[in-house]
């Protein structure tokens, strides 16, 4: 009995050591190559964005009705921008910069409630910031350059914010936190439809829409940027709309105010370019996003 049961268990030896080599074999696999190159780099930023469109599309009934409760709207596409800009940026800076954007949004949410105007919470698109949709427009001109305003009044205090944590702990993302949070409300102010800023300047003169076309063409010609065109494009429609309405009596009656009015508008909107320019001077950092 024990010579046979030795025997079968040679006899079973070199099935058993094949068997082995086989499974062994089914799970060698070679390292993950790298993708690199531009081909490498916008497959890495693409594919999260076009997951999250096929999800949409297969759920789109539940998408709607999320982003028709307004906290979970503006919850879920924070989220999404997070992931988006973490892609490019370390994870805190993400945050960071995700939630400057959110305080500057809220600055034009709460002017327009103080207006009287029904608008939606903040929804976010990656790489291109936020929004907050205006159920109609203000009543004049200086209606929509306070409501064009606010933003970078409360987006400043909410980089200053940043400033003041990073002066307490010494923690060098808030400094760079508040520089880029400096630079997000200053570009708002060009004078460009339709950025804060084009909002405000509508208000002094039609002529700054003019200046801002021009310096976003000489802006494009140093620096092409995807971004930037798809604001001149938006920007020069509206242009052509009021520019082609401007004689009406609608137009008319909504750009009347008085001169104090216009000198208080002209004096906040300069003024804060004035202080953001200051503040980015006194925050500057060569590379903001590193400081993690």
């Amino acid at each position: 009995m024990e010579r046979n049961s030795s025997q079968d268990d040679h006899t079973r030896e070199p099935i058993f050591r094949s068997d082995l080599e086989e499974r062994s074999q089914e799970h060698q696999y070679e390292p993950s190559r790298s993708t690199g190159g531009p081909g490498g780099f916008l497959k890495r930023i693409l594919a999260p964005l076009a997951a999250l469109g096929i999800l949409l599309a297969k759920f789109k009934g539940l998408a709607l009705l999320l982003l028709k409760v307004k906290f979970l709207g503006t919850a879920l596409t924070m989220i999404v921008s997070i992931g988006a800009y973490a892609l490019l940026f370390p994870v805190w800076f993400a945050v960071g910069f995700v939630v400057l954007i959110w305080v500057h949004e809220m600055g034009h949410v709460i002017q327009l409630k103080r207006e009287g105007i029904a608008a939606s919470a903040p929804m976010f698109i990656p790489f291109l910031g936020a929004f907050v949709a205006m159920k109609q427009m203000p009543k004049n001109a200086l209606a929509e350059a306070r409501v064009g305003l606010a933003g970078p009044v409360l987006g400043s205090l909410g980089a200053l914010g940043a400033w003041g944590i990073y002066e307490v702990t010494q923690q060098p993302l808030f400094l760079g936190l508040a520089y880029i949070g400096f630079f997000l409300n200053l570009f708002n102010l060009l004078p460009m439809l339709p950025l804060d800023g084009g909002r405000a300047v509508g208000a002094l003169s039609p002529v700054f829409w003019l200046v801002g076309i021009v310096g976003l063409v000489a802006l494009l010609f140093v620096q092409p940027n995807p971004i930037l065109i798809f604001i001149g494009i938006l920007g020069g429609m509206e242009l052509w709309r009021r520019w082609r309405n401007r004689n009406t009596l609608e137009a008319r009656a909504y750009q009347e105010m008085e001169p104090m009015q216009r000198f208080m508008v002209g004096l906040v909107y300069f003024g804060l370019i004035a202080l953001l320019g200051l503040g980015m001077a006194a925050t500057y950092v060569s590379n903001p996003t590193a400081l993690s």
